[in-house]
C-alpha cells in the first residue's frame, strides 16, 4: 500500500474525549447505529487525552487514532489546551479533530478554528438531534473523507 490511504476494511480508531457519561454513552450509541465497525476509545479529561496520544503510562500501547472527537469543557486540562497541543505537535497535527461541545460561544468557535480544529459542532440539547449530529460525523468523517494512513 502506498501509505496515502487507509487500508480498505480496516476499522477506524476513534478517540472520544468526553467527561459527561451521558454524552459519551449517546455518542457511542450513535456511532454504533452508523453500522461501521470501528474501535472507539474513551478518555474523560484532557490529561488522559494527551497521555493516550503520546502513549504514556496506562496508554503505552494505545493505537493512534484516525479521528478525535473532542469536548471543550474538560477537567484537568480543557479541550482548548488539548487542541492547541495536538495541532502544535508535528506527529499529531495531521489527525482530524472534531470539536463536539455544548458551547455556542462565538469566541470558542473562533478559538477552535484558530487552533486548527477540522470541524466545530455544537451538541444539541434534543436527544434525537444529538444522535443525528453524531451520525453526521460518522457519515462524513468515517464514510466520505479520505484520511491518511498511519
Amino acid at each position: 500500500m502506498s501509505g496515502t490511504a487507509m487500508e480498505i476494511g480496516r476499522p477506524m480508531e476513534i478517540l472520544l474525549v468526553e467527561d459527561s457519561p451521558s454524552d459519551a454513552e449517546l455518542t457511542i450509541e450513535a456511532l454504533r447505529e452508523g453500522g461501521d465497525f470501528n474501535h472507539l476509545h474513551l478518555v474523560q479529561d484532557g490529561e488522559q487525552a494527551l497521555a493516550f496520544l503520546r502513549h504514556e503510562g496506562e496508554f503505552s500501547s494505545a493505537p493512534r487514532p484516525d479521528l478525535i472527537l473532542l469536548d471543550l469543557n474538560l477537567p484537568k486540562k480543557d479541550g482548548r489546551e488539548v487542541l492547541g497541543e495536538i495541532k502544535s505537535d508535528a506527529d499529531l497535527k495531521v489527525i482530524p479533530v472534531v470539536v463536539l461541545t455544548t458551547s455556542k460561544d462565538e469566541s470558542d468557535v473562533v478559538a477552535a478554528y484558530g487552533r486548527y480544529a477540522n470541524c466545530y459542532l455544537t451538541k444539541p440539547v434534543d436527544l434525537d438531534q444529538f444522535i443525528e449530529t453524531v451520525k453526521s460525523v460518522d457519515g462524513f468523517w468515517l464514510k466520505l473523507v479520505r484520511l491518511p494512513s498511519k
